[in-house]
């Protein structure tokens, strides 16, 4: 088989991982949309590095954009294949591609009204605009492509390929990715009595001959690797051993800080930022997962009497939805959240919590000047209502800006948070930065290298595993990653290229 690397490859962001076998299927594992730069990102999506009409079919580990972004536009492209992940996969993609279309249409719209005015006398015939990657057509065409299966499940892909799907722990429905394909090892050789050719005996006794052996060959991608303690979610659980393993390294050159000391800092900030200085709390939060994680901590200091009573919103429409889904998933919850659900029905909700949908609400918040938390997307702070409150308010020295996740280097979640930095731009205006910007690493949804490497020595036999990939991290973090595999007993260890080939 080979494995071509077509993203993710020294950054995090638009994992896509071709394989092809021997017999001649094509699997793509992951599907992801390259984010983090606005339009700049364009090219990259629409140069895929395969033909989508050739492909036979897609394994999705989990519903995040980076991950299943671009599985409309192959569809558009001629992809006629099965997309094959879990249900509650399927539901998210359902709610999060048809978000990601509009988020598309919106950008567009803004992009060709800019080229418009740079070009008041463009030539006559010569295109300028650009079009939307895909729309809510081609994604609703996408959905009818999805076959799901539920978590140790061991079913066929094809004759000669087998697929399991083992809990990841990284966002609902996330699956560690276990492929089992049946072809011929080249790399095995026996000593033969003799060696023959078409017209008889041609060597003699005892020399080593090379013999075609099938057997299955066993690759397993690791998509993203959930966290060892998360509130809403469980650890990830173990998978059957590989030959070869494609892993992710997000944090493969940082640790986390302890769940309770996370606990302990959300609730130090919110006193601060609301109690003391009597300004808001703006949270931008990825609308799945960490939405709900950061939701169901507040409900539990609400629960203990140990939330001052402010209002809390999640102005989002697409986390309201999300956490519809989630609430249809009860037992792919944690042992905490369900402990929880016996006195308290909604661990989602609270009395001074509201969802925010109505787009005239949510402009409303930005002229209240009542102390209060909103958490609203997106996370890098790149789209979304989130990015509009922030521009309303980080001239204000009572509010603070809480950073709890990743933000890739590009994006305005991670400049905003460059020290001594005193005005940055946004919507093309230059703002004077006054509000306190912090961070909060331990909502991540991401294992530390630790929690990873603990995981990998779990699951696998180290010595067995003939080859590891590492991918969907920064050069930085991969390399570093690399390291930490090797101490713990992994060899051939590499960090691909992107479009870089490998023979197994």
């Amino acid at each position: 088989m080979k494995i071509q690397f077509l993203g993710a490859t020294r950054e995090v962001t638009g994992s896509k991982h071709l394989i092809t076998t021997d017999s001649g299927h094509t699997i793509l594992l992951d599907c992801g949309m390259y984010q983090g730069k606005g339009m700049e990102t364009d090219a990259a999506n629409r140069d895929l590095g395969f033909d989508p009409a050739k492909l036979d079919c897609v394994v999705l580990s989990h519903a995040h954009i980076d991950h299943s972004g671009l599985i409309p536009y192959i569809v558009k492209m001629g992809f006629k294949g099965d997309i094959y992940c879990t249900p509650a996969t399927r539901d998210l993609c359902a709610l999060m591609l048809a978000d990601t279309a509009f988020i598309q249409e919106q950008d567009v719209r803004t992009f060709n009204k800019k080229i418009d005015r740079q070009n008041p006398h463009k030539e006559k015939g010569k295109k300028y605009k650009v079009e939307p990657l895909y729309n809510q057509q081609d994604v609703n065409r996408a959905m009818h492509h999805f076959v799901t299966y539920s978590y140790d499940r061991r079913f066929r892909l094809f004759d000669d390929v087998l697929l399991t799907f083992t809990n990841s722990g990284h966002m609902l429905g996330g699956a560690i990715c276990s492929l089992e394909i049946y072809e011929e090892d080249k790399s095995y050789s026996e000593r033969s009595e003799r060696s023959y050719s078409e017209s008889g005996p041609t060597g003699d006794a005892g020399l080593t001959a090379q013999r075609s052996v099938k057997r299955w060959k066993r690759l397993t991608y690791t998509g993203d690797i959930g966290r060892r303690h998360c509130h809403i979610l469980p650890p990830p659980q173990l998978f059957p051993q590989c030959d070869y393993l494609i892993c992710e390294s997000t944090y493969g050159d940082r640790l986390h800080d302890e769940q309770m000391v996370t606990e302990e800092q959300l609730l130090g900030i919110v006193q601060d930022t609301c109690v003391y200085r009597k300004g808001q709390l703006l949270i931008p939060s990825f609308s799945v997962g960490r939405t709900q994680e950061i939701v169901y901590v507040l409900n539990q200091l609400y629960n203990d009497g140990r939330l001052p009573h402010i209002p809390v919103y999640v102005d989002s429409p697409m986390s309201t939805n999300a956490t519809h889904i989630f609430r249809m998933y009860p037992e792919e919850l944690s042992d905490e959240v369900r402990d929880t659900m016996r006195f308290d029905p909604d661990p989602f909700g609270f009395n001074t919590l509201r969802y925010i949908t109505d787009i005239s609400e949510s402009k409303a918040l930005n002229h209240k000047d009542e102390p209060c938390i909103i958490i609203s997307a997106s996370g890098m702070l790149e789209a979304g209502r989130i990015k509009h409150h922030v521009a309303n308010h980080i001239s204000d020295p009572r509010c603070t800006i809480l950073i709890v996740g990743y933000c890739e280097p590009t994006t305005l979640g991670a400049r905003i948070q460059q020290p001594g930095l005193q005005w940055i731009s946004i919507f093309g205006l230059d703002r004077r930065i006054k509000a306190q910007i912090t961070k909060i690493e331990g909502f991540s949804g991401h294992g530390d290298y630790q929690e990873m490497i603990d995981y990998l020595t779990r699951s696998l036999q180290t010595d067995k595993v003939q080859r590891v990939f590492v991918v969907h991290g920064d050069a930085e973090a991969a390399e570093a990653y690399s390291g930490h595999l090797h101490d713990a007993g992994f060899r051939n260890i590499s960090v691909p290229e992107k479009g870089e080939t490998v023979e197994l």
